[in-house]
């Protein structure tokens, strides 16, 4: 047989091996990981006080954002693409984790993992489920009782001022804090960094990273219930 006829074959096997969907799963959490920090960026500008013009600095951050149809859309497709493509690789490797071993352990006493690997899957969908509200509440207002197109300083106020509203963002940001410690230092691991002199480096690197994420994200529901930003 040429080696013609076998280069689809060995294509194949080599888009379906678990390795190729951790670099998928990485890649595509580098995009997300990336937005995230720069979504939390652009959010801490609440606390930045009212200018000369009397304009709040998130109100003006919100209308720059929405300047370049072209700009916006294609950053938006981009995301989607990246959270398709990162919700895509989970489920089959997810799949390929359970074909491995399809009879349970009896007993399972975690040894090597941590508790933000072993809620890797569950936390992943809470997220999702976190996201799609987020859009409803903030983005398209259809969750935002008292929401105003291009009032982002308002809207995030009066939004925040519901205790329930701000405890369930506080929850999700829990879960994401997890989530990015998990998938920051694994994504090393699949792209092929990985080497136990500077290992534990990039893991501590992970954990600063989820715990900056959260914070900075958990630190506005609590200063609007708290009266210190209005």
């Amino acid at each position: 047989m040429s080696s013609s006829a076998t280069t689809p074959a060995r294509e194949a096997r080599m888009f379906d091996a678990p390795v190729l969907k951790k670099a998928v799963m990485a890649l595509s959490g580098l995009v997300l990981f990336g937005f995230v920090l720069v979504h939390m960026l652009g959010n801490l500008q609440v606390y930045v006080p009212p200018g000369p013009d009397g304009r709040y600095a998130l109100d003006v951050y919100g209308e720059a954002l929405h300047k370049s149809a072209a700009i916006l859309w294609g950053a938006r497709s981009v995301l989607l693409l990246a959270v398709l493509a990162h919700i895509g690789s989970a489920i089959q490797l997810a799949q390929i984790k359970n074909a491995a071993r399809p009879t349970p352990y009896v007993k399972h006493t975690p040894i090597v993992s941590t508790y933000a690997s072993r809620t890797m899957y569950w936390s992943g969908p809470i997220i999702l489920a976190f996201l799609i509200y987020h859009l409803l509440h903030f983005t398209t207002g259809q969750a935002h009782p008292n929401f105003q197109s291009m009032h982002v300083h308002e809207n995030v106020i009066s939004g925040f001022s519901v205790w329930y509203v701000s405890l369930f963002y506080i929850v999700a940001m829990s879960m994401l804090c997890m989530h990015l410690y998990h998938g920051v230092w694994s994504m090393f691991q699949s792209l092929g960094v990985s080497h136990p002199s500077y290992t534990p480096k990039l893991k501590l690197a992970a954990k600063a990273f989820a715990a900056i994420i959260a914070a900075g994200n958990i630190s506005i529901p609590l200063s609007v219930l708290a009266g210190l930003v209005k």
